[in-house]
């Protein structure tokens, strides 16, 4: 077995969703999850198939993205994996009726940070065994940073 550490690269104005499925079927549930949950939602998935042909199944809203999530889930390669790059919408809008998506087993990653994907490989193929998730702490939140951290939840229409 061989551990392997790959980047997701999508744009910064994006948040993604990384998870693990089950079934062909994934794709188009996750659809109906996306635009029922955001109406107007601008995204892309990718879903890598891990039987049969073994294609990298994809839809989505807004083509630039399908493409971002189809290249990073083509370069990753972990059977079973799904990736969602999504525009204009935050994961805590969607993560609760991605769930609730039957086929998902498992979330690796919902965030806007820069995200390590940490891979084994065998002769089999490849599965994800983790994320690295942004970066590290470099301390211990102050009463100004509290201050910061609801201010920014005002502002982007999470608190009143």
């Amino acid at each position: 077995m061989e551990l392997i550490i790959d980047e997701l690269r999508f744009p910064t104005d994006c948040n993604v969703i990384l998870g693990q499925s089950h079934f062909i079927k994934t794709v188009e549930d996750l659809y109906e999850v996306m635009v029922n949950s955001v109406p107007g939602v601008k995204f892309g998935i990718a879903f890598c198939e891990a039987s049969g042909p073994c294609l990298v199944r994809k839809d989505g809203t807004d083509n630039e993205l399908v493409e971002v999530a189809v290249e990073n889930m083509f370069r990753i390669g972990a059977g079973h994996s799904f990736l969602i790059v999504m525009r204009g919408a935050f994961p805590i809008n969607v993560l609760p009726g991605i769930k609730d998506c039957r086929e998902v087993c498992n979330i690796f990653c919902a965030t806007a940070n820069p995200v390590q994907v940490v891979l084994a490989e065998t002769k089999q193929g490849r599965g994800i065994m983790g994320v690295i998730d942004g970066n590290s702490p470099k301390g211990i939140e102050l009463d100004t940073d509290i201050s910061h951290r609801k201010k920014f939840l005002l502002d982007i229409g999470y608190k009143r």
